[in-house]
């Protein structure tokens, strides 16, 4: 690889982690702010896969068309998160939530927009998978993934569209009054959020499986992806009520966005198995 390349992987690959570090430490600013920067990174995320795309890094490789699109499927939706660190987290405070209530209704359709992505992504990946006679484990994670997304969607469209609506309802009750149906509602999506989160988790690590099993993932790296996914599991399952810092730790590993992260770099390393293999 040249200089522009190595800075372009070093970029791709820290994105996601600036996108979290920024989102929450700096948190919610001015979409003025937000969208211009946002189509800034936009303009460098589409200039470094490019760079990844040169022919300069093994000369006389021909590109894989199925990996890549596999890999441009599953980065797609970081594209399109890195606006989260301008919006910042979820407001707590309901009065602050309707005062951004497009702005959440823009982040969780986004967030639907990337889950559809990413299992466009997944499926793909399976497909080339099984050209090499090793999707056994793609296949169970294609599985996965696809009894995840609906009920990913359907607590997106909870978070962005009902609650929003439930808020504008909630503002004109008495100071802390809530229907008698609100409470049994938040609890079954709770639930409806640590399946879609645990099973998305569980995709990704079938599918490092299945690359490993192909040997176009190293054994070193593949471990380090199933401990993150396995430790993101284990946090995800564990009650509320547990002591910190395993509370903390189990409400990162729930956000939306988080459980992205590591097909993300799965999506990177497809990218770049053209400077590997020939296929």
């Amino acid at each position: 690889m040249d200089r522009a390349q190595k800075s372009a992987v070093i970029y791709l690959y820290l994105l996601p982690a600036l996108v979290a570090a920024v989102g929450f430490g700096i948190g919610h600013v001015s979409y003025h702010v937000y969208l211009p920067l946002w189509f800034l990174n936009t303009c460098l995320m589409i200039f470094a896969i490019r760079q990844l795309f040169k022919r300069g890094a093994n000369a006389g490789e021909t590109p894989s068309g199925g990996w890549r699109n596999a890999g441009l499927l599953l980065i797609f939706p970081w594209i399109l998160f890195a606006v989260f660190a301008g919006m910042g987290p979820p407001p707590p405070a309901m009065s602050a939530w309707l005062a951004t209530a497009a702005e959440q209704e823009v982040r969780y359709s986004l967030l639907i927009l990337g889950g559809i992505l990413a299992l466009m992504g997944f499926s793909l990946m399976k497909i080339k998978l099984a050209d090499q006679a090793e999707c056994n484990y793609a296949v169970l994670g294609l599985m996965a993934f696809s009894i995840a997304l609906p009920l990913f969607i359907l607590n997106m469209a909870y978070w962005g569209y009902f609650l929003t609506s439930a808020f504008r309802l909630f503002i004109t009750l008495p100071a802390g009054k809530r229907p008698d149906w609100y409470l049994p509602v938040r609890q079954f999506f709770y639930v409806v959020s640590v399946v879609e989160v645990a099973l998305t988790n569980l995709a990704t690590l079938l599918f490092v499986l299945s690359l490993k099993k192909a040997k176009l993932m190293s054994p070193r790296s593949s471990s380090w992806f199933l401990a993150v996914g396995i430790m993101c599991i284990v946090l995800v399952i564990l009650p509320p009520s547990v002591p910190e810092p395993f509370a903390t730790a189990g409400y990162l590993a729930a956000v939306p966005a988080i459980p992205f992260m590591m097909p993300y770099l799965i999506g990177l390393r497809l990218l770049r198995l053209r400077y590997r293999h020939h296929h």
